[in-house]
């Protein structure tokens, strides 16, 4: 590296070597073991040099980790090596999944023409909105990722991502302060986690300046294709990736099954996906490929479907209005009314399921959560036909609070016929005072606000009702919401949160569903 630093890299060859296309991948979780055999050999046998090396600070590479700081300097790094060796016959792929796939974008604007392909996988080209979903700090996942990568860099370290998970379990139902999590599940304090703690959602502080390369997706001009799963912890930033290469004129390639982060069913489709892609970007060799470019398996129906872009043709968002009486309906509301509940965050609201980095994110019944009193259920009757929703989901809610400090946390779900209330999407927003542009006033101290839940494909079946799920924690996916201005890692004073939420011919709260006709 140009500080001095020395990466190691392993390079597997194709049969009888020579020059070559190559593949780059750059892992902060070891070059070896499935890594090596399944990519490293994988690419190899059809054909291309492949480097896979290790990031700084890990696996025998120098310096320190310092997470997603150093990759765009160490990433065009390595290029530039590559460039020099023999075998490189001066054309590129990148490949990999989760922060293998945030290393690809680090130097995708950057890499020039020689970069022609890239496969990335349940990842993002920015992972701030995914620390903190809504503006709430997403406690798990920060927490079991910093603890995984900490115990990974130790020797014998390669269990730590299956004991990640349970050690941050038990740290989240310790009692300890926030900040104070990582000393429970590492013994030490953890750098990223206190610096994830210290810089918050805001774009503009400067600590995510060199670690967010959204701005510059559009500019990639490798051929780009995407894999991700509807229970993915990245999911609506791979979309938004998505979407600002259309909106450049890219026509990037996209495949969202049934899959959640550390899910090993989409290991086989991400690698025959990729394979199929470079050959016919670099060997051009495009049969492998499929006519349209958005694949999608529509839950529910147990169905994959091809279609030409996201959002998909015929999608048209759909308001089902909350109602009195707990009733979710399609017609808007005519008459008023609220609901109420108190969110107590020394007891927090907890979670059944929900889209988190080191866990298993498969939907759950709900049931034993729609009992608790800090949660407003509000269904739909059952439906008389089939109704598929494929697309981005939102929600409107009008709602008022005791203390402007607060979260709202909506989720929806399929209830079946034998009573089963399986999660399908959720989101949270992060309210506090004087946050302008993004919490809108509405009547009186009453706020309109707006919450982005993960998109969903969907079937609803005739027989089953929609379910919307009100509440004002989600814990530990999201941090409790103190109630007060106080830092988020502090263990002071906390305050409960009277909520309402308001469902009025003027206030008429609603989740915004993409239903999709036969077109």
């Amino acid at each position: 590296m140009p500080d001095g630093v020395t990466l190691l890299a392993d390079h597997y060859a194709p049969a009888g070597g020579g020059r070559a296309p190559a593949v780059l991948i750059r892992s902060p979780y070891g070059r070896r073991g499935l890594f090596g055999w399944m990519y490293g050999r994988g690419f190899a046998r059809h054909g291309f040099h492949v480097v896979i090396q290790s990031c700084r600070g890990g696996f025998g590479s120098g310096g320190l980790l310092d997470p997603m700081a150093d990759e765009h300097d160490d990433g065009l790094a390595t290029l530039a090596w590559m460039r020099a060796q023999p075998w490189y016959d001066g054309s590129f792929a990148m490949f990999g999944p989760s922060y293998l796939g945030y290393t690809q974008w680090a130097i995708a604007a950057d890499a020039g023409p020689e970069l022609k392909a890239m496969a990335a996988q349940i990842t993002a080209s920015q992972f701030r909105d995914a620390a903190y979903v809504g503006g709430a700090f997403a406690l798990e996942s920060a927490l079991s990722w910093t603890a995984m990568t900490d115990a990974m860099a130790r020797p014998f370290g390669g269990a730590a991502v299956l004991t990640a998970p349970r050690l941050t379990r038990r740290a989240v139902l310790s009692g300890r302060p926030v900040a104070e999590l990582d000393l429970v599940t590492a013994g030490r304090p953890l750098p990223f986690f206190q610096d994830l703690l210290a810089h918050h959602a805001d774009p503009a502080v400067p600590y995510w300046d060199k670690r967010d390369f959204s701005p510059r997706v559009g500019q990639v001009e490798a051929a780009v294709t995407l894999l991700s799963g509807w229970y993915d912890v990245f999911l609506p930033w791979q979309l938004k990736d998505y979407l600002a290469m259309r909106r450049a004129g890219r026509r990037p390639y996209l495949t969202i099954g049934p899959w959640y982060h550390v899910d090993a069913r989409h290991g086989r489709p991400s690698m025959a996906e990729g394979l199929a892609w470079f050959r016919a970007h670099l060997l051009g060799d495009g049969s492998g490929l499929r006519a349209d470019p958005v694949r999608l398996h529509v839950t529910g129906a147990d169905e994959w479907r091809d279609y030409p872009d996201w959002p998909v043709p015929g999608m048209t968002p759909q308001r089902w209005h909350l109602r009195r009486g707990f009733g979710l309906d399609p017609e808007p509301p005519r008459e008023g009314g609220a609901d109420r509940f108190r969110y107590d965050p020394a007891h927090p609201t907890p979670v059944l399921g929900s889209p988190v980095l080191l866990s298993d994110s498969r939907p759950r019944d709900q049931r034993r959560l729609e009992a608790r009193r800090d949660v407003l259920v509000y269904s739909s009757p059952a439906l008389a036909a089939d109704v598929e929703m494929i697309g981005p989901v939102t929600a409107e809610l009008f709602v008022r609070s005791s203390t402007p400090y607060v979260d709202v946390v909506v989720r929806v779900c399929d209830v079946h016929p034998d009573g089963r209330s399986l999660n399908l999407c959720e989101g949270v927003r992060r309210l506090r005072p004087g946050s302008p542009g993004r919490d809108e006033p509405g009547d009186g101290d009453v706020r309109r606000v707006a919450v982005e839940l993960w998109p969903i494909g969907h079937r609803f079946r005739a027989g089953h009702r929609i379910r919307v799920h009100v509440a004002a924690g989600a814990y530990p996916t999201i941090a409790r919401n103190s109630g007060t201005e106080r830092p988020i890692g502090d263990g002071g004073p906390m305050a409960p949160a009277d909520v309402e939420v308001f469902h009025t011919p003027d206030l008429p709260s609603a989740v915004v569903l993409p239903r999709v006709t036969a077109t």
